[in-house]
């Protein structure tokens, strides 16, 4: 169960996360068949694809990084509202590898009823290379 957590319990410098995901093959043709209704294959959906583009793996797509990227902020706490994302991608992500995501709180806004944090996250893989790399801008609530 995740905590609720209030403005006034984060401190600059707090970690978020980190969570352990594996991407299998299954979880990226869920979240391709979201948007198109007959899977073909390509780089996104199979390795025989990939290996022809000249990746070892089918990789995991771009909006599903995003999304992944996302959820390290949002399952922080059931209080996060998630404002804005930005990612760089600095390698593809392959399918069925160990992955860690982890955030640090880099700022906190403190003008007025302001209730913005600023947060860097990161996607590694299992040697600890950063995948994925970004920034967000999330708000919580105040206690009183």
């Amino acid at each position: 169960m995740k905590k609720n957590l209030y403005f006034e319990d984060v401190e600059i410098g707090d970690d978020i996360g980190p969570i352990k995901k594996t991407v299998t093959d299954e979880d990226v043709i869920e979240f391709v068949s979201i948007r198109e209704k007959e899977i073909t294959p390509s780089r996104f959906t199979s390795k025989e694809v990939a290996n022809n583009e000249g990746m070892p793996e089918a990789i995991v797509p771009g909006p599903m990084n995003i999304a992944l990227m996302s959820q390290i902020l949002t399952d922080w706490s059931d209080t996060v509202c998630l404002l804005k994302i930005d990612v760089v991608f600095r390698q593809t992500v392959p399918h069925n590898q160990d992955l860690t995501f982890s955030g640090i709180v880099t700022d906190k806004d403190e003008t007025g009823s302001s209730t913005k944090l600023e947060c860097d996250v990161v996607m590694e893989n299992s040697d600890g290379v950063k995948l994925v790399i970004g920034t967000g801008v999330i708000a919580l609530p105040n206690k009183t």
